[in-house]
């Protein structure tokens, strides 16, 4: 597995967008590396970190509360996106996100056991497809996270998961949160690819969005149930995406059948 790090001055050439134009489409070259949205496409963080908080508080609605320190995710990361505050990697964002949340919870919690559970992000489970069709994916393509998460986290959640990766590219790698066009441009400069030979797979269309506007490939993995079975976004593909797959092993087949 190879790990990637980056000065946060150091700017990649290619690194700014400024037209779709100036990017090769995906059929002009073929895709040699797949990088993954991690939380919600490969692993399922909702019931993950549901069993984490059921395990050190039984009295509390774990489900609300893995819903509301999500909700707590975004927002958080919003102040370095737009240069307020300086980068800080997605581990230490959760744990002040995670101080808030047993708060309106109004839990208190021994220090131990809140650092134990803000750790609950590097222990999640992947989807029942994921393992296997990473380890298919492989035989071929270039395979890693492109992640909001950084090294540390993504490394110990793939020793966790199983997940076999090649490369991590993560936030603090990057220095940028997704959905900069940054952090799309600097991991396929660091592969030494062209943005349209890097797919992103992911199970966010806006997530999708930003990715090809950066000019890399794109594919659609719906998961359903990733906010619940009352989710109702992401449920299907909203855009003509370069591939949609049912499941990350369908990604793999229909990737294969490709000259």
């Amino acid at each position: 597995m190879l790990a990637v790090f980056v000065d946060e001055q150091s700017r990649p050439e290619g690194s700014r967008v400024t037209s779709m134009r100036s990017f090769r489409s995906v059929d002009d070259a073929a895709v040699q590396a797949v990088l993954f949205d991690t939380f919600g496409t490969v692993v399922d963080w909702r019931s993950g970190i549901s069993a984490a908080v059921r395990r050190v508080e039984a009295g509390v609605d774990a489900e609300a509360f893995a819903d509301a320190w999500r909700a707590r995710y975004d927002p958080s990361m919003e102040p370095v996106r737009s240069g307020r505050r300086p980068f800080v990697t997605l581990t230490e964002l959760h744990r002040e996100n995670l101080t808030a949340t047993l708060a309106e919870f109004g839990l208190d919690l021994p220090l131990e056991e809140v650092d134990d559970l803000n750790h609950a992000w590097e222990r999640l489970p992947p989807w029942p497809d994921s393992v296997e069709g990473l380890t298919l994916l492989r035989r071929r393509h270039i395979v890693g996270p492109l992640s909001n998460g950084n090294l540390g986290l993504l490394t110990r959640m793939a020793k966790n998961a199983g997940l076999p990766w090649d490369v991590i590219m993560g936030s603090d790698v990057t220095r940028r949160y997704k959905p900069q066009p940054e952090a799309y441009l600097r991991a396929a400069a660091f592969l030494e690819l062209e943005p349209a030979q890097v797919m992103l797979a992911a199970a966010h269309n806006d997530d999708l969005a930003a990715a090809r506007w950066s000019g890399l490939s794109t594919a659609f993995i719906p998961r359903p149930t990733e906010h619940g079975p009352g989710q109702t976004r992401d449920l299907r593909p909203e855009s003509d995406w370069d591939v949609v797959a049912t499941d990350v092993i369908d990604l793999a087949h229909q990737l294969d059948a490709r000259p």
